[in-house]
């Protein structure tokens, strides 16, 4: 039997999905959540504790307390600068180790390789969050009612080059196509803030959106995602649609991001990375 779950919980639905699961499993679970980033509305009645980015002794302390065998990172972290970060003897130690400039200079996968090998040497076993949920993966193929048409999916085809690009330099995990040309690359903000940028500017109309896992990624890790919210980005910014990596991306309620693409007209479909 699986031992006891401890949720690194960052912002977004990730989290409460875990704990849905460990709900209707029976099996018992921790939440250790980082504070500016999970919503503390979103765990009352749950066991957790909130903890700070540079306050790892303290975390491991918590985790340790509670009895937690394994470890699942889920939501997203924003980094703090090396100010706000106020780090604590445990995690000082951590920086020396790999460099302070690991913090500003390291890509997402990088460092989250480097936390995962630090979290294992204090002996926690790390899951990725596709263990879990492996219900959320994207399967191969359309989503919804909507197609691509030829344009689009010339535009996927030059996308997944793109993406897998841009993700082998770690600096992101989607671009938005348009013409065969990317017209713009996820960064630290997120696929959501490019997709604002994308509606403010106007310069992606009629493009798509393409997401796929980085070559190298850390599968135990900040998996691409998407959900409602991407579909609504997507529209905004006047897309034809999103093309997602088929087996390695996740789909955040599935049948809600179904009925809110075919509402808005636009394509959700699984790729190969190939």
């Amino acid at each position: 039997m699986a031992g006891k779950l401890g949720i690194l919980a960052g912002a977004g639905e990730l989290p409460l999905r875990l704990i849905e699961a460990c709900r209707a499993q029976g099996r018992p679970y921790f939440v250790l959540a980082f504070e500016g980033s999970c919503d503390p509305a979103s765990l009352v009645g749950q066991p957790h504790e909130f903890t700070r980015f540079g306050a790892s002794g303290s975390g491991l302390k918590i985790l340790r307390k509670n009895g937690v065998d394994e470890l699942v990172m889920a939501g997203g972290v924003r980094r703090p600068s090396l100010i706000a970060l106020r780090p604590d003897w445990r995690t000082t130690r951590f920086f020396l180790k790999i460099g302070m400039r690991a913090l500003t200079d390291f890509g997402d996968d990088r460092l989250f390789r480097a936390i995962i090998a630090e979290l294992e040497l204090e002996g926690f076993r790390i899951v990725g969050v596709d263990s879990i949920l492996s219900s959320l993966v994207a399967p191969q193929g359309l989503l919804g009612r909507v197609a691509p048409d030829m344009a689009a999916e010339s535009d996927i085809r030059a996308g997944i080059d793109a993406a897998r690009g841009h993700g082998a330099e770690d600096l992101g995990q989607a671009v938005v196509m348009r013409g065969g040309v990317a017209v713009d690359h996820e960064d630290a903000e997120g696929t959501d803030a490019m997709l604002r940028r994308c509606a403010v500017s106007g310069k992606a109309q009629g493009g798509v959106l393409v997401k796929m896992a980085k070559p190298q990624q850390e599968r135990r890790a900040d998996l691409p995602a998407i959900g409602t919210q991407t579909v609504a980005g997507v529209a905004a910014a006047g897309l034809k649609g999103v093309a997602i990596e088929a087996g390695a991306c996740l789909v955040l309620d599935r049948d809600a991001v179904i009925v809110a693409a075919d509402r808005a007209g636009i394509f959700v479909i699984g790729v190969s990375a190939s």
